[in-house]
C-alpha cells in the first residue's frame, strides 16, 4: 500500500505540464505528445512482468526507481536550466522512461500481494490500484508542504520521492511463507483497511477544498500533512496484531490445502468439464428458460464427470477455448469479444485521461492559476471508482449472474454525461470543479491540443489586430515569443463534445459484449446463486 500510494505519478501531469509547456515553449501540441510518451509508459508493462519472472522482486523494483529517477530528474534539469534543452522526441524519451518505472512498482506489489492472498485476490486488488488512483493527491499534499515558489520543484518530487519510499521498502515487499488460507479474521480485516482507505479519501477531500477555499498558514499545512502520514501508517496495525495475536489451532489447516499445487487435476476438472461441456451441448438449450437450462447443463455436467471418472478419452475440441476459459493471446486476438473489449476501451476510457492530460490548460483557460486541486480531487475520485468499481461489479457477478462488462458500460455512461456537463458550465462560463476517470486514448489527446491549438491561434490573431489598432493603449502586452494560450470555455467545448460521443460508442459496444456473455454468466454463477 506505502508503495502504491507513490505508484500513480502520471497522474501529476496535469500540475506539471504547464511549467514544462512555459521553460521549453511548448505548444499545446507539443505538450499532447509528452502526454502521449507518458500514457505509454504507463502501459507498456510487458517489460517489468518479465523483468519479474526473472529478477527478485526487489531487483525489479530497484530498476523501476532507477526509471523514474533518471526520467523525471532528467526532465527536471532541463525545464531549471540545469541541463541543456533536448529536442522533443528525447523528452518524450525521457517522460516514457520515467513514467514507465511505476509499472514495476505495480506489478511487484501486485505480485506479492495476490501470492500471499490467493483466496482475497478481488479485494487485494481493489484496494492497491485504489492508492495507485490515490497517490496524486498525497503527493500533491506533500508537495504543498513544502511550499516552494518554485513549480519546478514539484517535478524534482516526482523523481526523487518515490525513488526514495520503493529503495527503502523493496526487501520489505514480497511474497511470505505461512498461512495463505481464509481466516475468520480475514473479512475483519479487510473490512478495517477498506474503512481506513474511505478515511483516507474523505481526509484528502476536506482537506484540499479547504486549503483553496481558505488562506491557511505553512504552520496548519503541516499539521494536515503529519495527520495524512498518520492515516498512512494505520493499517500496520492489521500485521503486528497478526503476529501478536495469532491462533496456533488455524496451523494444522494450512497443510492440506498446500499440499495440491497450481496445475494439478484436481483445479483442471472444472475448465476441462466446461470445455467439454461447451462443445457437447446442443444449441437449443441456450435458448430454454433459465431454470430449465440450468437443469438440463447439469446433467450433461453429470455425465461428462462420469465419463471422465472412468477414463473415457476426452471429446476432442473442435472450436479452441470457450468464454470463461484461459486465452492464449493469439486465441483472443481471433475472437470478436477480445475486440469488443479492445474498442471499448479505447474508446470510452480515453475520455478520462485527455483530461487530465490537459487539466493544467484546461484550468489555465478558465482562469485559475494551478491545477494542483483539480489534481487532487480527479485523483481522489479515481479511487473511489476503483475500489467502489471492483466491488459493486462483484455484486453483479456473484448475486445477479450477470456479465460484468455491464458495469463498465455504466461507467463509461456516467463519463458520457460528465463531458455533456462540462460543456454546459463551459458555456455558462462557471465551472469550478470537474473529475474524470483514468485509461489511454491517444488520438482523443491529438484532437484535444489540435482543437486547442487552433483557438490558441485564433486568439493570438485577434490580439495582434488590436495591438495594430491600439498599440498605444496595450504596450507589450503580449511578447512575440511567448507560447500560445487560449482563454474561455471555447478552447475546451468542442473537445468535450467529441470524448462524450466517444463514450456513447464505448457503451453501445459494451452492451453488445453484455448480450454475448449473458448465457455464459449465466451458466457459470447461476447455479451457485441458486
Amino acid at each position: 500500500m506505502w508503495i502504491q500510494s507513490c505508484a500513480g505519478i502520471g497522474y501529476l501531469f496535469g500540475s506539471i505540464s504547464p511549467v514544462i509547456k512555459s521553460s521549453l515553449n511548448y505548444n499545446q501540441r507539443q505538450l499532447a505528445s509528452l502526454g502521449v510518451a507518458k500514457d505509454l509508459g504507463d502501459s507498456v508493462g510487458f517489460l517489468a512482468g518479465s523483468l519479474s519472472e526473472i529478477l527478485p522482486l526487489w531487483g525489479a523494483l530497484l530498476v523501476g526507481a532507477v526509471q523514474n529517477l533518471v526520467g523525471y530528474g532528467w526532465v527536471w534539469l532541463v525545464v531549471t536550466g540545469r541541463a541543456p534543452v533536448m529536442p522533443l522526441w528525447a523528452m518524450c524519451i525521457l517522460i516514457f522512461i520515467g513514467n514507465n518505472g511505476e509499472t514495476y512498482f505495480n506489478t511487484v506489489a501486485l505480485v506479492s500481494c495476490v501470492q500471499n492472498f490467493p483466496k482475497s485476490r478481488g479485494p487485494v486488488v481493489g484496494i492497491l490500484k485504489g492508492f495507485a488512483g490515490l497517490s496524486g493527491a498525497i503527493l500533491t499534499q506533500i508537495y504543498a508542504t513544502i511550499h516552494s515558489p518554485d513549480h519546478a520543484s514539484l517535478i524534482f518530487m516526482v523523481a526523487v520521492g518515490p525513488a526514495m519510499i520503493v529503495i527503502a521498502l523493496m526487501f520489505i515487499v514480497r511474497p511470505v511463507g505461512g498461512h495463505r488460507q481464509v481466516r475468520p479474521s480475514d473479512v475483519t480485516s479487510f473490512t478495517f483497511v477498506y474503512s481506513v482507505c474511505l478515511l483516507l479519501a474523505a481526509y484528502l477531500m476536506g482537506v484540499m477544498l479547504l486549503e483553496d477555499l481558505v488562506d491557511l498558514s505553512h504552520t496548519v499545512v503541516i499539521i494536515f500533512t503529519v495527520v495524512l502520514f498518520v492515516l498512512l501508517l494505520i493499517p500496520i496495525v492489521i500485521p503486528v496484531s497478526l503476529s501478536f495475536f495469532l491462533d496456533p489451532v488455524e496451523e494444522p489447516l494450512l497443510h492440506e490445502t498446500l499440499k495440491q499445487e497450481p496445475g494439478k487435476s484436481g483445479q483442471e476438472s472444472p475448465e476441462v468439464i466446461f470445455s467439454e461441456l461447451e462443445d457437447e451441448k446442443p444449441k437449443e438449450v441456450d435458448l430454454l428458460p433459465a431454470s430449465e437450462r440450468q437443469k438440463r447443463i447439469a446433467q450433461l455436467q453429470a455425465k461428462l464427470f462420469q465419463a471422465a471418472a472412468e477414463g473415457a478419452v476426452r471429446v476432442k475440441r473442435r472450436r479452441g477455448p470457450h468464454r470463461g476459459e484461459d486465452f492464449t493471446l493469439m486465441q483472443a486476438l481471433i475472437k470478436a469479444d477480445f475486440w469488443l473489449i479492445f474498442f471499448s476501451l479505447l474508446l470510452g476510457s480515453g475520455s478520462g485521461l485527455t483530461v487530465i492530460d490537459n487539466l493544467g490548460q484546461m484550468s489555465q483557460s478558465l482562469g485559475y492559476d494551478h491545477a494542483h486541486i483539480f489534481v487532487s480531487m480527479i485523483s481522489i475520485w479515481n479511487f473511489l471508482g476503483r475500489v467502489g468499481g471492483g466491488y459493486f461489479s462483484e455484486i453483479i457477478v456473484r448475486d445477479y449472474a450477470y456479465p460484468r462488462p455491464v458495469a463498465m458500460a455504466i461507467a463509461q455512461l456516467v463519463m458520457a454525461v460528465g463531458p455533456r456537463l462540462l460543456c454546459i458550465w463551459m458555456a455558462w462560463g462557471n465551472v469550478r470543479r470537474y473529475s474524470a476517470d483514468r485509461s489511454s486514448l491517444v488520438f482523443s489527446g491529438l484532437i484535444a491540443s489540435s482543437i486547442y491549438d487552433r483557438e490558441a491561434e485564433k486568439q493570438a490573431h485577434g490580439n495582434n489586430y488590436l495591438i495594430q489598432n491600439s498599440g498605444s493603449i496595450f504596450p507589450g502586452m503580449f511578447g512575440p515569443n511567448e507560447p500560445l494560450k487560449c482563454e474561455g470555455s471555447i478552447c475546451y467545448f468542442l473537445t468535450s463534445m467529441i470524448m462524450s460521443g466517444f463514450c456513447i460508442v464505448a457503451v453501445v459496444l459494451s452492451m453488445i459484449l453484455v448480450h454475448r456473455t449473458k448465457i455464459v454468466y449465466s451458466n457459470l454463477y447461476g447455479k451457485s446463486r441458486g
